[in-house]
């Protein structure tokens, strides 16, 4: 669906990197379809944008059945991408049938026709078939939108995911809203994947150093630059290089100063901007590091 237009329009593009990056979480089927003031960018247009400042390369995420199909098609005919596939817990409760008022007090969203086995069955073929789909995300739990009925099947949805992304040699990307006690309780009773990725990591430093002595991987995005977030400065900088990775989350989670305007791959450089002046680390080494740790989890693209 697209979006409508907005008063800010998309950023201008920030200086190049001077070691290409890798965006490890994007949403390009919905950045596509989003309208915005000054641009109306192609898929091909993104990606040229992205190059150009540096972010050659990205994982797209399909966490829906549309995204899954859109993604599926996306990850072989662009040599840019490769793709991650899940049901997202918020879609898992919904392909469930469970309807309830949450936490965040929204209505809830309608019920798929699709039942939840057969939603989590399209995603392992998917990942059978396609090797350019390298891992099984996002999944997790969503604390924030779920109700005492939609936890219980977001934590069942998750174990599924968890034990697909093992079975299939797959990385995980976790998505982790107001639940990190419980994602890591999962994590650890059924054992986590050799490459597991807390996608736009929100945990403060203690998660952080829980999550770097099992060896799990932190992604960082657009709120490690919002004023407020000195928790999550504080997280960034107990994570080594070699469990470090960026994103855009795009079209959401735009860093600053830019926040609240669509974001796409191609304003990633200002979390890696971020990211060294944070962990006072030369941009250069930054960027090389983040490239090296974004294909020892997901291969060469």
């Amino acid at each position: 669906m697209a979006r409508s237009k907005g008063e800010r329009g998309w950023p201008a593009p920030p200086e190049p990197l001077p070691v290409a990056v890798v965006d490890n979480h994007t949403h390009l089927d919905t950045v596509v379809t989003w309208e915005a003031e000054g641009w109306d960018p192609t898929l091909d247009d993104h990606l040229a944008r992205a190059a150009a400042v540096g972010v050659t390369r990205m994982v797209q995420v399909g966490c829906d059945l549309d995204a899954i199909a859109w993604t599926d098609v996306a990850v072989r005919t662009h040599d840019a991408l490769l793709g991650a596939v899940a049901i997202h817990p918020n879609e898992a409760v919904r392909h469930a049938g469970v309807r309830e008022t949450a936490p965040d007090g929204l209505d809830p969203e309608p019920v798929h026709d699709v039942s939840l086995a057969d939603a989590i069955a399209r995603v392992e073929a998917v990942a059978r078939a396609n090797p350019r789909v390298r891992a099984i995300g996002e999944t997790g739990l969503d604390h924030f939108r779920a109700g005492p009925r939609g936890r219980a099947v977001q934590r069942e949805a998750f174990r599924t995911h968890v034990a697909l992304a093992k079975e299939l040699g797959l990385a995980l990307q976790i998505h982790d809203r107001d639940a990190h006690d419980e994602v890591v309780e999962v994590l650890l009773a059924d054992g986590a994947p050799d490459r597991t990725v807390f996608h736009c990591f929100s945990g403060d430093a203690e998660l952080a150093r829980l999550a770097v002595s099992h060896g799990w991987y932190l992604s960082f995005a657009g709120p490690v630059s919002f004023g407020a977030n000195d928790a999550l400065r504080e997280a960034l900088r107990e994570v080594p290089p070699s469990l470090l990775l960026v994103e855009t989350d795009a079209p959401y989670l735009t860093v600053h100063p830019f926040r609240g305007r669509p974001n796409a791959p191609y304003l990633l450089p200002g979390t890696v901007r971020t990211v060294a002046d944070v962990t006072g680390r030369p941009l250069v080494d930054v960027c090389t590091a983040l490239a090296a740790t974004s294909e020892a989890v997901y291969g060469s693209w």
